[in-house]
């Protein structure tokens, strides 16, 4: 029954592709109606905090394009890139690298990979390079942060901080291991697929109108535009700022005390609250038009990621969480018999929960009754990062939405999709780098 199961997961990931567009989230939701009808599944948790991330996050990043400080953006980055213009697809992961570290959370990636694909896009570099392997990124980074969840389980008195393990030592592993992992990801991403001016997708998207390609085409800006669009930029990049210094600063954090216990807010609040908040002060001083905010290639390809996420991710939940028993006893089983594997395992069971923490959680307890040493244990940590195999993850459906060229895409036979490469190279490279590392510690 599970592999039908399976079957009927996939099948809604591949038609959904192959219709593009919201059709991803509507044969999610599709396939999620035969695994609860149909399967009896009990419906699992719908994305909708990561849903509201990112239309806080959409309607930040269109209002920013409808003030013109996108095209500001995409000005000055063609100044840097005009010499070499593949310098995209290393600057991008390591901004969104170091954007999570410091934060925390995978989700600030969201109000970066519009911009990332917008600069591509008229860098005429091809999106699905640095697009992919800055969604990759985020992801390593959470397994180097010093505050994130994964992190936080990784150190409970439970698992190896139980061991006499520091923070010290898992960042000093850690860092370098995955930020190496990530730059040679992205220097074999930049064997990925054809030039952007090649590729037939895009090329068809050109002919039919839905990409423009003369840059005469743009409005040129009047000084106090400029002037407006340079403030949109500002006050945009100190919003994303103020969410990196609030995951990166605990105190900076509001608490409250609820049925008297005091609770501290959560990320997710606060990424919602400060984007909105910063469309606001765009629209009061860079006066950005509303209604071509709406209208802008951003906000479009923002509100098609939100529908796709909200029915491939769901399903996918659903899917995994009814049957994480199953999944659990069959890969304790194999690391117990094979305790080398445990890096797979680790991976295996990340792409089934769609979390670094809860992988933790659900495996590091066997993988010290197994007697793995604890260095070798944070080796392994980046092994967690495996939820971009298939591809259903957010971040992923959202980079492949925000791609206005159709480069970054989910490929014929699904699992043949644009981050599997970046995916496996960055997490194979972090997990070696780290083994070298504890050697000498």
């Amino acid at each position: 029954m599970i592999y039908m199961e399976l079957l009927i997961v996939l099948a809604a990931i591949f038609v959904g592709a192959r219709v593009g567009g919201i059709g991803l989230g509507i044969f999610g939701m599709l396939g999620l109606g035969i695994l609860v009808f149909g399967f009896g599944l009990p419906p699992g948790k719908a994305p909708i905090d990561v849903m509201l991330i990112i239309v806080a996050v959409i309607t930040a990043a269109a209002t920013l394009q409808a003030a013109g400080g996108l095209d500001y953006l995409v000005k000055v980055a063609e100044k840097i890139l005009r010499r070499n213009p593949a310098m995209i697809t290393f600057l991008a992961p390591v901004v969104c690298y170091f954007f999570t570290l410091f934060s925390g959370t995978g989700h600030i990636a969201y109000s970066l990979l519009p911009i990332i694909s917008e600069i591509a896009t008229d860098s005429k570099v091809r999106p699905e390079r640095p697009l992919s392997i800055s969604v990759i990124a985020s992801q390593q980074a959470i397994t180097a942060s010093p505050i994130s969840a994964a992190t936080a389980a990784l150190l409970s008195a439970e698992l190896l901080g139980g061991k006499g393990i520091t923070l010290g030592n898992i960042l000093m592993v850690c860092i370098p291991a995955t930020l190496i992992g990530v730059i040679v990801g992205a220097i074999a991403v930049n064997f990925i697929g054809v030039p952007l001016e090649k590729d037939p997708e895009y090329l068809r998207r050109v002919q039919e109108g839905l990409i423009k390609t003369d840059k005469d085409e743009k409005e040129t800006l009047s000084p106090e535009q400029q002037k407006r669009a340079k403030l949109s930029v500002i006050i945009f990049l100190l919003g994303v700022l103020s969410i990196v210094l609030f995951g990166s600063i605990d105190a900076l954090r509001p608490v409250f005390e609820i049925d008297h216990k005091k609770v501290t807010m959560e990320m997710t609040q606060i990424i919602e609250i400060v984007m909105m908040s910063t469309a606001g002060l765009m629209l009061i001083f860079s006066k950005a038009d509303i209604g071509k905010a709406v209208k802008g290639s951003v906000f479009i390809a923002g509100m098609q990621a939100v529908i796709a996420i909200f029915g491939i991710a769901w399903m996918g939940d659903t899917y995994f969480n009814g049957n994480m028993e199953f999944f659990k006893s069959h890969i304790a089983e194999i690391v117990t018999a094979y305790p080398f594997l445990f890096a797979i395992a680790l991976f295996v069971m990340s792409i089934f929960l769609f979390s670094q923490a809860a992988t933790v959680r659900t495996l590091y307890p066997l993988g010290l009754l197994l007697g793995i040493s604890p260095l070798a244990l944070i080796a392994m940590f980046p092994a967690v990062n495996g939820y971009f195999f298939i591809p259903n993850y957010p971040t992923v459906v959202a980079a492949i939405n925000f791609d206005r060229t159709g480069t970054t895409r989910i490929g014929k036979y699904v699992l043949n999709h644009s981050f599997q490469i970046p995916g496996f190279v960055a997490t194979i490279v972090a997990i070696i780098v780290g083994y070298i590392i504890i050697a000498f510690m």
